[in-house]
């Protein structure tokens, strides 16, 4: 399934001659690699950002300091800012942020573990962010997270 959602993207990309950027925290690179494991991928693929820590986020994307402390790591108002920042600090066209809680640990009330926010953000279109439940393990979680950010590259590519 993700290898299908895979080749379409590429394809999709390279129609539209764009790049795309990701800027990761709970899946680590996951996604950046799901994309650099398909041959070829340079034609589409500009970089990925690993920003786990709250620092990170703030260093290589412009997140702010009071967005964190408002609003959490794991929020759309973060997710954002990823996206945006993914997009300000690369050549692409195109990006996708996720910042979640996978687990098993790091849950709270409001955020249980499986929360996962996204950010997406395509030239000359408004940022896009959604928040999901996830069920599952931390690899479940994580694998999830992939897919569903993927396939909302997608949705942002059908909206500019």
């Amino acid at each position: 399934m993700l290898d299908e959602l895979l080749l379409q993207l590429a394809e999709t990309l390279k129609k539209k001659g764009w790049m795309l950027a990701t800027a990761e925290s709970c899946t680590g690179g996951w996604i950046a690699k799901s994309c650099t494991d398909l041959a070829g991928s340079s034609a589409w693929f500009e970089r990925g950002f690993v920003t786990y820590s709250n620092e990170a986020k703030q260093e290589m994307l412009g997140v702010r300091a009071e967005t964190l402390a408002v609003y959490g790591a794991v929020s759309e108002a973060v997710t954002a800012e990823m996206a945006s920042g993914a997009l300000q600090r690369s050549h692409a066209q195109v990006s996708v942020s996720v910042s979640g809680i996978a687990g098993p640990g790091g849950a709270t009330p409001a955020k249980p573990v499986g929360t996962v926010c996204f950010g997406w953000a395509a030239q000359g279109s408004a940022v896009r962010t959604e928040t999901c439940h996830f069920e599952g393990d931390r690899d479940s979680v994580r694998r999830q997270s992939v897919e569903h950010a993927l396939r909302g590259v997608f949705h942002s590519l059908d909206m500019e």
